[in-house]
């Protein structure tokens, strides 16, 4: 289980992004933290990931204190993170990526399962370079594919993973969302305001102004979330609106 106890953040400027951050994260669920726009959500994410470091407060995991670990010591412990915009890599292929993931080469089934989960065709990209010439979308599905593949994980963190997808991926996102919530050793975190993703919630966590106002089971949350806040939606109608 992922805690985080008390936790705060103060950007290097000064500004207080995050405060009095207490949550539980537990395996075997998916946990959606929502919130409006420049509420801290992302902050959140790469305080969870280890990009940044907080300025009060403790992170445990399993009940190790892992606060002051970095993101590529808290990757080797199993935190496995999905940025919101996707890292570029010059140089490296898909596969390679995916095999960097995976810590171990991959059979090209085991490629073709990964990409076809996140909507991608694996004879069109498998050897395609992860650098400037993918777009956003295809950036995006790639790095979401790179986290499925990481062995031994035991918190996925995705960060709007929404973000530049079409309709077809998004739908195929949410299967995979419901395989990944399922598995009793992981804890699946998600940040998102997309309805869909929240209605597959097993509990919601609302962030506005850098602190928790919210936090429960879906059924509870999620019911005055709807008549309170404006939740994106991405219904089958309005494909250009989920894709941009």
């Amino acid at each position: 289980m992922l805690t985080l106890e008390n936790v705060g953040w103060t950007a290097p400027d000064g500004e207080e992004i995050l405060r009095n951050i207490s949550l539980e994260i537990p395996e075997g669920k998916m946990t959606v933290i929502t919130g409006p726009n420049g509420g801290g959500k992302t902050s959140l994410a790469k305080l969870i990931a280890g990009l940044v470091t907080p300025t009060e407060g403790k992170i445990l995991l399993d009940g190790e204190d892992i606060t002051g670990w970095d993101m590529t010591e808290r990757a080797r412990h199993g935190i496995s993170y999905a940025f919101q915009q996707p890292v570029r890599f010059k140089g490296l292929t898909v596969r390679d990526l995916l095999e960097i993931s995976a810590e171990e080469a991959l059979s090209q089934d085991m490629v073709c399962k990964y990409l076809g989960e996140v909507g991608l065709c694996a004879g069109e990209y498998i050897e395609r370079v992860v650098d400037d010439s993918l777009s956003g979308g295809e950036g995006k599905r790639i790095e979401i594919a790179t986290v499925l593949a990481r062995k031994n994980v035991k918190v996925r963190v995705f960060d709007e993973p929404e973000a530049g997808i079409d309709l077809w991926s998004f739908t195929n996102l949410i299967d995979v969302f419901q395989r990944l919530k399922n598995k009793p050793e992981e804890a699946l975190l998600v940040i998102s305001h997309q309805e869909r993703i929240l209605n597959i919630a097993d509990r919601i966590v609302v962030v506005a102004e850098g602190h928790v106002r919210t936090a429960g089971d879906k059924d509870t949350v999620l019911p005055s979330l709807l008549g309170q806040e404006k939740v994106a939606r991405c219904p089958m109608e309005e494909e250009r609106s989920c894709a941009g």
